[in-house]
């Protein structure tokens, strides 16, 4: 599991008072970045060999704002080309919110995907999903 600590901005806040739907999956987003330096050690946009196939995200609860929040992204399926990141979004000890992003590796001169590297597998690996932790 990858955590990272995001202390949310009031300007993320809606009408409502709580945190803003769209922003959670800003967040996810934002939280891969470890996962796309697996692909990308550099983060270089102009080596960028990933493209994002599929989001979902779930509800649970309101996230507020004033309060940390802890993103844990996980590995969930992987396939020979394509691989699912779990997220969660935790507050105050409690899950917020969870999701999971379809990502593909991909040639972008020659517009297909291609075998995910075994070295990038092997750092999966260590990243995988457990329902028990969650």
């Amino acid at each position: 599991m990858i955590e990272e600590k995001i202390k949310p901005r009031f300007c993320e806040t809606d009408a409502l008072g709580h945190i803003n739907n769209t922003v959670v999956a800003q967040w996810f987003e934002g939280a891969r970045d470890p996962v796309f330096q697996w692909f990308i050690p550099d983060l270089s946009v102009k080596k960028w060999t990933l493209i994002l196939a599929r989001t979902v995200v779930d509800f649970h609860a309101e996230l507020q704002y004033g309060e940390s929040v802890v993103i844990k992204t996980y590995v969930g399926r992987t396939g020979n080309s394509s691989f699912d990141i779990y997220q969660e979004a935790w507050q105050q000890n409690k899950k917020c919110a969870s999701g999971t992003a379809t990502m593909v590796y991909f040639d972008y001169e020659q517009k297909k995907s291609q075998k995910i590297p075994e070295q990038v597998l092997q750092a999966m690996a260590k990243h995988r999903f457990n329902a028990e932790l969650t």
